[in-house]
């Protein structure tokens, strides 16, 4: 199948609205990422690398208004400039961003593109320092790369690896995996082209074999291509559950925010992948989902166990099946929907365990299976406490009431007087 890809051959490729809407989201989600890891007071300095595995040439023309919009690097570029000043307000001695680029595209018109505006937008003395561009493929730069990383920053590795591949092959799971397996602190914002599988996918052997080297051969579940093709109805969900049972699984990471960019030209969909080890890290790009709620969809449930729904026909469900055809759509509908599916569902994992659940505990081990945030679970305890189905405290016995003051380190358990309503409906 043949992918349509970018061109800076006669200068600045077209591009559309969907595709502006990732580069947003990677700028907001840089800035609330130095946010969250620079807030030690007394820190000094803050080390991290930024990795651009499919570059581009670094312009483009905006499909709708014809206006210049600039690529990914000058995004990470741009991010990191503003987030210097935004984290040292206020401090009495500054905290140094160390950052180091590596930007890599395969072509030879985008890689020159990029190179000439990185000279005529004044990073020309920086090329060879800081900033390294690479005329290269991911793939054959990605274990120079990781180990270069190991060596800068041997305790933790911390970077952000930017896969903006063009379709969703040219990244399998293996090689993600090799980035966690030696650099613990390490995050991953991958696409993954869901309409491009799709048209291409057949019952044929080759089809076969690349759905296998990809990581997703396991998704199918019994059923052919051309069934869940068939089906206009659940494929987005069916890719979606397969997804994270597969590709994630494959990939090695510990948490995942796996949804939708949507596309309003009804064409091209896929997906906005962030992996890392860390459930704090997987909290703030969740957050930034809920920011961008006319960017995002996901075709899944509001509380945990959002996939598995595959068996549920919305033809006998009115509600439910507009949801499903909207898709979640992360507005103020679906955070009310998400809070209420906790408050059902958060009590009988806490009741499970007598000795109670701390809140970063909980938090973690049940994120991967929701789109709600950590705000959204503290919204939902606090209204179980209000009812006496739960109750938080301290470790030094303060009782918790409001979101607010919930701490990760804060114990979850029953009350020693139960609610007998809740434990028998």
């Amino acid at each position: 199948m043949t992918i349509k890809r970018y061109s800076w051959k006669n200068g600045p490729d077209i591009i559309q609205q969907h595709s502006v809407a990732k580069h947003t989201v990677l700028k907001k989600y840089l800035a609330a990422y130095f946010k969250t890891l620079v807030s030690n007071p007394r820190q000094e300095n803050f080390r991290v690398t930024l990795v651009d595995g499919f570059a581009g040439g670094g312009l483009y023309t905006h499909a709708n208004t014809r206006e210049l919009v600039l690529g990914s690097p000058f995004i990470c570029l741009d991010a990191v400039e503003e987030a210097s000043i935004a984290v040292n307000i206020g401090r009495i001695k500054p905290v140094k961003l160390d950052v180091h680029y590596v930007f890599i595209e395969a072509d030879r018109d985008a890689h020159q593109h990029l190179s000439k505006l990185l000279y005529e937008r004044g990073f020309g003395s920086r090329l060879g320092n800081d900033i390294q561009l690479r005329h290269a493929t991911f793939q054959s730069e990605m274990q120079t790369i990781v180990d270069d990383i190991h060596t800068r920053s041997p305790k933790n590795g911390r970077s952000i690896f930017v896969l903006d591949q063009y379709g969703y092959k040219d990244v399998p799971g293996p090689l993600i995996q090799q980035i966690f397996n030696k650099l613990p602190r390490a995050e991953v914002i991958l696409t993954f082209g869901v309409d491009s599988l799709l048209n291409f996918a057949s019952d044929s052997k080759s089809s076969r074999k690349l759905l296998d080297e990809i990581g997703l051969s396991g998704l199918l579940g019994g059923r052919s291509i051309e069934e869940i093709k068939e089906s206009e109805r659940d494929w987005r969900l069916f890719v979606q559950s397969g997804l994270y049972r597969g590709l994630v699984d494959r990939c090695g990471a510990q948490h995942y925010t796996p949804f939708f960019i949507r596309n309003n030209e009804g064409h091209g969909d896929y997906w906005l992948v962030h992996m890392s080890n860390h459930p704090r890290a997987r909290d703030v790009m969740t957050e930034v989902h809920w920011q961008n709620q006319n960017q995002f969809v996901h075709f899944g449930g509001a509380g945990l166990r959002m996939f598995q729904m595959l068996g549920y026909d919305p033809d006998q469900d009115p509600l439910f099946r507009k949801q499903f055809e909207l898709g979640f759509q992360f507005d103020n509908v679906a955070r009310r929907a998400s809070v209420d599916a906790l408050k059902e569902q958060l009590p009988r994992l806490i009741y499970a365990r007598d000795e109670g659940v701390r809140f970063g505990e909980l938090f973690g081990i049940t994120c991967n299976e929701t789109p709600a945030t950590e705000a959204i679970y503290r919204q939902s305890l606090q209204d179980l406490v209000a009812e006496n189905i739960i109750e938080i405290f301290s470790d030094d016995g303060s009782r918790r009431r409001s979101a607010n003051q919930i701490k990760v380190d804060d114990w979850i358990r029953a009350p020693q007087q139960r609610d007998m309503f809740f434990v028998l409906r």
